[in-house]
């Protein structure tokens, strides 16, 4: 069999060769990373869902024809029920009780829930410094592993773009050399009722097969996030040779002495600009600047769409003068007036977690993630399955002396060509029987028949008689 299959891995061409080492080594690499990565993502694609349902069912609030609370009355309960903590932001969702956060995102503070027509505390959730809820720790897994995010996020970056380059050369391996009816099915189907290395094989095989392509969608979207190089070329072949801008941070002016708004009034005059601008909304999102830092600014995010970031647009405002300072290039603009490059930017998360085609998608996505985690699984098990093994007759032979005392780690004797051999073990002379002569021993008269030509009867004595 070894020489068989020699014979036909040489047959196939160069580039067959590579891809299949390629395809190993780099699957054996990153198969870890990639479990960890898609099936977190699994968990984190229906996180709005889950919380929902089953860990806050209590957030949700049937909408009303009426007026919400503005900001700064969000503001003020938050701060009042956390003394000496700044809130940080406030997030309005359609149907839900508004979140403002006190403190920062993993810093010591807390997260409150509002009724956002009556001002009612719906939950109050104390939060240690660096705690996380369940879902940010998920996340935290997912986009560096739990590890220091200098070290792991990078790990996952490249982890995932080896994981794409697996995929490419999987479809390599995948390709019959010959198209037949055979060939197709064992390309196309899983063939339940055969042995569990064939099952194990064809869920390697034809499972890899049909989620390539949206593997490696969300694998490059992925990639988008962590890989500079890769987020900018990809921007400049879709937007037909634009530059991605680079982020800048913007800055509140600091030269103002004269403030015209009080901070409470600036939050509540944003909030109320990109409202009206705004007025079929599903919700809104608002930073609020830190009082301690003059060159922070009054950041708000609009989303047009329930469950969908596509069409977002950002809002960026001077804290002193609320004049309205270019942010996020891409995000600045309404989504229909954005080019192609731009939207398919816009669409970049969307895609990632599948919500581009509503639940539907995200339905997609979390099978495909379960798909993606199980490909290193099942490639493992099929490499391991084709290491060169010891046949059974020896293995059983070795455990039969094993059993009979027979010690494999003692040192064999060792008999050099032309040495000194050891003396054979005489052996024991048998006992001597004495022989004793014969004597008055009588020979009968035995009548032999005369056969014609045959004189031999003719020589023998008779009647005892001796010569």
């Amino acid at each position: 069999m070894g020489s068989i299959s020699k014979k036909k891995e040489s047959s196939r061409s160069l580039f067959y060769r590579i891809s299949a080492w390629l395809h190993l080594w780099l699957g054996l690499i990153t198969g870890i990373v990639m479990v960890i990565v898609c099936l977190t993502g699994c968990i984190w694609v229906f996180q709005e869902e889950i919380t929902d349902t089953f860990l806050e069912p209590e957030s949700k609030v049937a909408w009303q024809d009426k007026e919400v609370l503005r900001p700064s009355q969000l503001k003020a309960i938050a701060e009042r029920e956390y003394p000496g903590k700044h809130a940080s932001y406030a997030l309005y969702h359609q149907g839900k009780a508004v979140e403002v956060n006190v403190g920062g995102r993993g810093k010591e503070g807390g997260t409150l829930k509002i009724n956002p027509y009556t001002g009612q505390i719906i939950s109050k959730e104390q939060r240690k410094k660096g705690q996380v809820n369940f879902f940010r720790w998920i996340l935290n897994g997912h986009r560096f592993l739990w590890l220091p995010y200098k070290i792991g996020r990078p790990i996952v970056n490249y982890s995932t773009l080896i994981f794409v380059i697996t995929l490419i050369t999987g479809m390599v391996l995948w390709w019959p050399q010959k198209w037949n009816k055979s060939t197709r099915q064992r390309s196309f189907a899983i063939k339940w009722n055969g042995t569990v290395k064939r099952v194990n094989y064809d869920l390697h095989n034809v499972l890899g097969f049909y989620s390539l392509l949206f593997l490696a969608a969300i694998g490059m979207t992925g990639m988008v996030y962590g890989i500079e190089w890769f987020s900018k070329g990809l921007y400049w072949t879709t937007s037909g040779g634009k530059v991605l801008p680079d982020f800048k941070p913007a800055f509140s002016d600091t030269v103002q002495n004269n403030r015209p708004y009080s901070p409470a009034q600036a939050v509540d005059l944003a909030w109320h600009k990109v409202a009206h601008d705004n007025p079929d909304s599903k919700g809104f999102y608002m930073a609020f600047p830190e009082p301690s830092e003059r060159k922070a600014t009054i950041y708000v995010t609009v989303y047009p769409s329930a469950d969908k970031f596509y069409d977002i647009r950002s809002y960026t405002f001077d804290q002193f003068t609320l004049k309205q300072i270019p942010g996020r290039a891409v995000f600045d603009e309404p989504y229909a007036k954005a080019d192609f490059g731009d939207k398919l930017r816009r669409m970049n998360y969307d895609i990632h977690v599948g919500s581009i085609l509503g639940l539907p998608g995200k339905v997609l996505a979390f099978f495909v993630s379960l798909i993606g985690a199980s490909l290193p699984i099942t490639g493992f098990i099929i490499w391991w399955g084709k290491r060169p093994k010891k046949k059974k007759k020896d293995s059983k032979a070795k455990t039969k002396l094993v059993a009979a005392g027979y010690d494999y780690d003692k040192p064999k004797p060792v008999f050099k060509p032309g040495g000194n051999r050891p003396d054979k073990t005489p052996k024991p002379q048998e006992p001597v029987v004495p022989f004793s002569p014969m004597t008055n021993v009588t020979i009968l008269d035995i009548n032999i028949p005369h056969r014609p030509g045959n004189n031999s009867a003719d020589t023998l004595p008779r009647n005892g008689q001796t010569d």
